[in-house]
């Protein structure tokens, strides 16, 4: 049994270090989903997109330099989003309006969550692909290592060079969230409602998560999308748990969100602009097509997958995770030509 804003025998029996690592997955497409969701019209959304995006922090320069992957020969006319989760060790917030401190400072911040987004040419359809953080691969002037050294190494230019490289695909966005932005977002909605289909325990954060229905808050949710130790799958778990948390996320939102509590609207849109960042080539007039194209998107609408996953093992100490190349081009060609042969669907 659970009830709102409580977790009966979750709470750790001593205190815990400050989180370290921790997920995100919702960024600019969540501030574009929370307008299409009202329902507006388009003088409304032109108004909603000024205001609101005025607020959205952009980062400068954050494509790379030099040549970038083509565009593919199947491409659906739609746009590729990169976006990421980072794990700071600042104590301050690094991305949004709020940030009061870097959003990338060499060696002090790592890329915790990474997925690509694709969507269909009119908004009508959305194809996620996660990427692990363990991922070996390719790091352009560093050889190969986890993916997430990339954003640690060079911040976005070489995290999205990283991962051009590795699908060659090429984003045209990019967005970046922190685990200050992600509390803050759950919160803003309310909490989220989690089903946890068994009792497990985390030694890494000292948490005990019991099976049932819980809706988590922002404190919560960040330790559940973290989890991985515990755990029968590890990493590959503990991506689905995220993959889980954004669906339950995006429906919350859905079902919660109306044109009718506008105050309430007013605070999901703020604690949004306060916790993203996105690249300074989003304008406002994109944030408004995808707001106008995104009104009937349906979450029956979105796929969720994984990169393809060859083995694990150890690496100079290392544990890392190593991808089938060619199936993960291949498989985002699919998403991005609409019709996904890609696993884990």
């Amino acid at each position: 049994m659970s009830e709102r804003g409580r977790w009966p025998n979750w709470e750790p029996r001593q205190q815990i270090r400050r989180p370290r690592r921790w997920l995100l997955r919702i960024l600019v497409l969540t501030l574009v989903a929370v307008l299409a969701l009202l329902g507006l019209g388009a003088g409304g959304i032109w108004w909603a997109t000024e205001h609101y995006g005025d607020q959205v922090a952009r980062i400068p320069d954050a494509f790379p330099k030099g040549p970038r992957p083509p565009e593919p020969t199947a491409h659906d006319g739609g746009t590729t989003f990169l976006l990421a989760g980072v794990d700071s060790r600042s104590r301050r917030p690094t991305t949004g309006s709020d940030a009061t401190a870097q959003l990338w400072k060499y060696g002090a911040q790592r890329s915790d969550t990474l997925l690509l987004v694709h969507l269909g040419d009119g908004e009508h359809s959305a194809s996620t692909m996660s990427i692990p953080r363990d991922s070996w691969v390719p790091i352009p002037g560093h050889g190969s290592a986890k993916i997430n050294a990339a954003f640690s190494w060079g911040g976005p230019p070489l995290l999205i060079q990283t991962v051009e490289q590795l699908t060659g695909t090429r984003v045209d966005h990019f967005g970046v969230i922190d685990w200050h932005g992600f509390r803050s977002l759950t919160d803003a909605v309310g909490g989220v409602p989690v089903t946890i289909p068994r009792d497990t325990y985390d030694p890494e954060q000292n948490r005990h998560f019991t099976a049932g229905t819980h809706v988590l808050n922002g404190e919560q949710a960040l330790a559940y999308v973290r989890q991985r130790h515990g755990l029968p799958g590890g990493e590959l778990d503990r991506i689905k748990h995220q993959q889980q948390f954004l669906r339950s996320l995006v429906g919350q939102i859905r079902g919660d969100v109306s044109i009718t509590d506008p105050l309430a609207t007013d605070r999901m849109l703020d604690a949004i602009t306060r916790a993203v960042s996105v690249d300074d080539r989003m304008s406002n007039g994109d944030l408004r097509s995808l707001a106008l194209g995104l009104r009937h998107l349906d979450a029956a609408d979105a796929s969720f997958t994984t990169a393809p996953i060859v083995r694990s093992q150890m690496i100079d100490g290392q544990y890392a995770l190593i991808l089938d190349r060619e199936k993960v081009r291949n498989a985002w060609r699919a998403e991005q030509a609409g019709h996904s042969t890609a696993p884990g669907r």
